[in-house]
C-alpha cells in the first residue's frame, strides 16, 4: 500500500479490480480544505485514460511492475515469441500487447513490463524511433514540392507510413512508432 502523495509519473496501481498507470499528476493545495492529488491514469489493458481525485493520505494498492528487455524471434499464429535477454527464456506475447507491432522486425529488443508478483506480462514497447528501409513508394514528381503533400510508402516491416514526396524507394527514414508518423529522411 502507497499513500496517495507518493504517485509518481510511472507507479502502477490496483484500482476497481483494474491495473492502472499514473501518466500525470498535480499536487492541489486549494486556499480553503484539504491539500488532495489530481491523477491522470492510463488503463494498462485498453489504454482508457481517465482522472481520479485522491485525498492526502489516502491509501492505494500498488503494483510492483519490472521492466526488461525481450527480444523478438519470430511469430506464431496470433503470438509473438519474445526471449528474456537476461534468462534467456522464451514467452510468447499477445499482438494486442504490443505498442508499435506494425513497425516490428525479428531481432529487435523490446521494453516488456510484467506484473512482478503473478509474471504476468502487462505491455511491451517499441522504441519512440525506429529506421526502416522503403521497400516501394511510387517516385515524386519533380517540382510538386510547393505544398506539404504526402504519399505513401512501404516499409520493410510490411507497414505503410505516409512519406513527403521527395523520399524515394531504398531510402532510410525514422519512423515514430507511437503513431506511425515520418519524422525524418536519415542520411547514410
Amino acid at each position: 500500500m502507497i499513500n496517495a502523495q507518493d504517485i509518481k509519473i510511472g507507479t502502477c496501481i490496483r484500482m476497481d479490480g483494474k491495473l492502472y498507470f499514473c501518466i500525470d499528476f498535480l499536487h492541489v493545495k486549494p486556499g480553503k480544505g484539504n491539500t488532495f492529488m489530481r491523477v491522470k491514469l492510463k488503463d494498462v489493458v485498453n489504454g482508457y485514460v481517465l482522472e481520479r481525485r485522491f485525498n492526502i493520505g489516502e491509501k492505494l494498492e500498488d503494483v510492483r511492475v519490472e521492466r526488461r528487455p525481450y527480444q523478438f524471434l519470430y511469430k506464431e499464429g496470433e503470438d509473438y515469441i519474445f526471449m528474456n535477454q537476461e534468462t534467456f527464456d522464451q514467452h510468447p506475447i499477445a499482438h494486442d500487447l504490443i505498442n508499435g507491432v506494425d513497425f516490428l522486425l525479428e531481432g529487435a529488443v523490446l521494453e516488456v513490463v510484467s506484473d512482478a508478483s503473478t509474471e504476468t506480462v502487462l505491455y511491451a514497447d517499441m522504441p519512440i524511433k525506429v529506421q526502416m528501409k522503403i521497400t516501394y513508394t511510387e517516385p515524386g514528381v519533380k517540382g510538386d514540392t510547393a505544398t506539404n503533400t504526402l504519399k505513401p510508402a512501404t516499409v520493410e516491416s510490411g507497414a505503410t507510413v505516409r512519406v513527403p514526396l521527395f523520399i524515394n524507394e531504398g531510402e532510410t527514414i525514422e519512423i515514430d512508432t507511437r503513431d506511425g508518423s515520418y519524422v525524418s529522411r536519415v542520411k547514410a
